[in-house]
């Protein structure tokens, strides 16, 4: 009855049309139904804070175990929630289905589907379930800032994965570090691909890249004022000499060769 009324409580899901990552949302969902740990790498804008979450609940996830969304920051785990829950139409909290928790405060219920949090209080999760029993969904944001925090949840997973065959995991990154991600969570494969039988081989975690949002820039020239104009000189001899003028055909000053002389020499 439990598991009924979190799938229940599932809200109807709209994608903002704007947003890059919505272009590749079926291609984000059938790699994260098709494999355990799925990399994407997007610019900053590409939308998939905030958007990733609401993948992983129209594919099902969230209702045997919340889904799991690590922040570097308290501001953001809470800015970040409200967004999701603002987009999703329901209050955020214990009465909703998109809660957060940060230092000194927890703002989640048994209904909670989606659960924003800081990457310190995952960790501290950890040590009282190691099995990360709570969640069927952990999606790890910001991975490419490598903090000590995200490095120690990244190798504790890699750890974990095969012991929750049910677990999906979820890794946001530059694409300067989305590679190196992928074969981190590598899986071995044993005897396909034309290899001898018993021959292993790690195939690497697949990665989706995700263009940034564009913005339209309009270039404004401030009108040039009265102090900035450069002052008048008042001595027409002191202008700039023409670079030019020495080219010119015309008779030589005193101590120059005329054009006929300097040809005579050549």
């Amino acid at each position: 009855e439990q598991l009924a009324a979190r799938a229940a409580a599932v809200p109807a899901i709209v994608y903002p049309e704007e947003l890059p990552v919505s272009a590749r949302r079926e291609e984000i969902a059938a790699a994260i139904s098709e494999h355990q740990v799925v990399i994407v790498a997007g610019e900053t804008g590409s939308g998939k804070t905030t958007q990733l979450p609401k993948i992983c609940l129209e594919l099902g996830r969230g209702i045997t175990g919340m889904i799991g969304h690590t922040q570097p920051r308290r501001i953001a785990a809470r800015s970040v929630a409200e967004r999701i829950a603002s987009e999703l139409g329901t209050p955020i909290g214990p009465g909703g289905v998109v809660g957060y928790q940060v230092r000194f405060t927890e703002e989640v219920g048994d209904n909670t589907l989606v659960k924003l949090m800081t990457d310190g209080i995952l960790l501290a999760e950890i040590q009282s379930d190691p099995q990360l029993r709570r969640y069927d969904t952990i999606i790890v944001d910001e991975a490419h800032e490598r903090s000590l925090n995200i490095d120690f949840i990244l190798g504790y997973l890699a750890r974990l994965l095969p012991q929750r065959p049910d677990l999906k995991v979820i890794i946001t990154s530059a694409t300067i570090d989305s590679e190196r991600f992928a074969e981190h969570f590598g899986r071995e494969q044993i005897g396909d691909r034309g290899r001898p039988l018993g021959e292993t081989a790690t195939v690497p975690a697949p990665v989706i890249e995700v263009s940034g949002r564009t913005y339209p820039v309009e270039v404004r020239y401030r009108p040039l004022a009265p102090d900035d104009a450069p002052p008048a000189s008042d001595d027409a001899g002191s202008e700039p000499a023409d670079s030019t003028s020495a080219s010119r055909p015309g008779p030589a000053g005193p101590g120059e060769l005329s054009e006929a002389e300097l040809e005579a020499l050549t």
